[in-house]
């Protein structure tokens, strides 16, 4: 059995690619943040007590800003792979927290290398790590993007996602070291946090269906971005692993929507007319706008055998489905006389 270390396990692509690997037969672990309330909930289907036998899914604390921890997690996994997937990964958010994004997003990079690369030293164990990339990187370089197109970030994630990219070449090039980059495009589930803005128009469509809500308040309309199915892009995480080498890649469907597009398709899922519900707040505008990203994934198609199996409008009906259903529960304990919050929380 091979063994696998995911930080970020609890998050949507942790989830997803922590099912994948242990659908493969894969041992893996979890790294997560000491919190005073559980913040497990996407992976609590997985998760079984680990003094049950045949038990392959374990959980570590752990901090990204924390290298100490970091090493003593490494060194008591001894994984094969590891997939650094943690960050502060809302862009709006890393412009009023820049210096927090830029310690757990890039410093927390460089401190997972530095015990990656120790460990390996140390142990002689050949590893393979990936590290997570996005488009944001990008930023204001023109569509489409690919491997070879520049980096012009706009944001203070798109910043701290770009020194994380090249501390990977780097340790990839001074020390031999296998490290992929994944330069993931947007991939959105039912598993996507209810603040970004795909998971924040399909939850508004579920409740105003239900007349939990009546408007939905968002930014740029004409942003326009390339959606995949986070699904799909755990897979191509993976496949980056089982080449001969290490390199870079574009993941993307190489098919552009603008947020309009997205909140049109999703409130005519359930016969309801995006206009008369959706208004515009400036506070959702970045100080900076990223007006258009689009990849092009020849490279990953080529090598990696890869291509998404789920289309934008599959997505959305996905996601839609799975909101409608929660905003139904929350309905039926509202008219039980409970209160609750977004999400059905009592």
């Amino acid at each position: 059995m091979r063994t696998a270390l995911i930080t970020g396990i609890t998050g949507q692509d942790g989830s997803y690619l922590a099912r994948l690997l242990l659908e493969k037969g894969y041992v893996v672990h979890g790294i997560i943040r000491r919190a005073s309330t559980f913040n497990t909930d996407r992976i609590d289907e997985l998760y079984r007590d680990p003094h049950e036998p045949g038990v392959r899914l374990f959980l570590h604390y752990g901090d990204m800003a924390d290298g100490a921890s970091l090493r003593r997690v490494l060194e008591r996994v001894a994984p094969d792979e590891i997939y650094n997937l943690a960050a502060q990964s809302h862009v709006k958010v890393s412009f009023e927290q820049p210096e927090y994004t830029a310690d757990a997003v890039a410093l927390g990079t460089l401190r997972l290398l530095e015990a990656f690369r120790q460990y390996v030293e140390t142990t002689g164990k050949q590893v393979r790590f990936y590290q997570a990339g996005s488009s944001e990187m990008f930023g204001a370089s023109p569509p489409p993007q690919n491997e070879a197109t520049p980096f012009s970030p706009r944001s203070p994630y798109a910043v701290s996602k770009v020194a994380a990219h090249w501390y990977a070449v780097n340790y990839r090039e001074a020390y031999n070291l296998f490290i992929a980059n994944g330069i993931l495009f947007n991939h959105e589930s039912p598993q996507r946090g209810e603040t970004f803005v795909t998971r924040k128009i399909t939850r508004a469509v579920g409740r105003i269906k239900y007349g939990l809500q009546s408007k939905l308040y968002l930014g740029n309309l004409e942003a326009r971005r390339d959606w995949g199915f986070a699904g799909d892009y755990v897979e191509a995480m993976w496949r980056m692993l089982q080449q001969p080498a290490p390199d870079d890649y574009v993941i993307a469907t190489g098919e552009a929507h603008t947020v309009r597009e997205f909140a049109e398709e999703a409130f005519g899922l359930v016969g309801l007319d995006w206009r008369r519900h959706v208004e515009l707040d400036p506070r959702y505008l970045r100080p900076t706008e990223v007006d258009a990203l689009l990849g092009d994934a020849s490279k990953a198609r080529r090598l990696l055998g890869w291509q998404p199996t789920v289309g934008f409008k599959e997505l959305v009906r996905m996601m839609v489905e799975h909101d409608l259903e929660l905003a139904r529960r929350e309905a039926m304990l509202k008219a039980s006389g409970f209160p609750v919050t977004p999400g059905g929380r009592m």
